[in-house]
């Protein structure tokens, strides 16, 4: 039972210690400690925000960016590309794409760096040919990673399409 009576005691001794040594300059003269200075704020009310038409415009045109990368590197594909065996995509209902043709497209990087993968999508109509070609691009996946995009199609509009994964290199 006495530990329990000394525990008050300590506890006081131990923080008596702590704001004695807080408050002081370490130099033991117990003169106040100086005031640490931080940079003033810059002003920012000069500034104008960035608009959503512009932040919009900036998304677009890196989006065009990575889809012209993908265009040009499927551009030399012979065949099928390297990395077909790491794409996959599912049709998505027309009743959740607002009416349009669309494919969920799923890239898996199985490789040990980040990798660039090019994605060219065929919607295909009933007869066997191809209406819409659709190119994604995505743009440095790491190392045993997942990554997915819609491709939609601007051409096939009510006419049934099956999407398909015509291409896929890996770079």
């Amino acid at each position: 039972m006495n530990h329990l009576r000394l525990a008050p005691a300590v506890v006081a001794a131990l923080l008596t210690a702590c704001l004695t040594a807080c408050g002081s300059d370490g130099g033991g003269n117990g003169a106040s400690p100086t005031a640490t200075v931080s940079p003033t704020p810059r002003d920012t009310s000069t500034e104008t925000p960035r608009s959503q038409r512009e932040f919009e415009e900036s998304v677009s045109a890196e989006a065009a960016r990575v889809r012209a990368s993908a265009s040009a590197e499927l551009a030399h594909v012979e065949g099928r590309g390297n990395a077909i065996a790491d794409v996959s995509q599912t049709g998505v209902p027309t009743a959740r794409s607002d009416g349009s043709r669309a494919a969920l497209v799923r890239v898996t990087n199985r490789t040990s760096e980040p990798a660039f993968y090019s994605v060219q999508v065929d919607f295909v109509g009933a007869d066997g040919s191809v209406v819409d070609s659709v190119v994604l691009g995505f743009d440095d996946i790491p190392a045993g990673e997942r990554a997915q995009q819609y491709a939609i199609s601007k051409k096939a509009g009510e006419q049934q399409t099956t999407p398909r994964i015509a291409k896929a290199q890996r770079s």
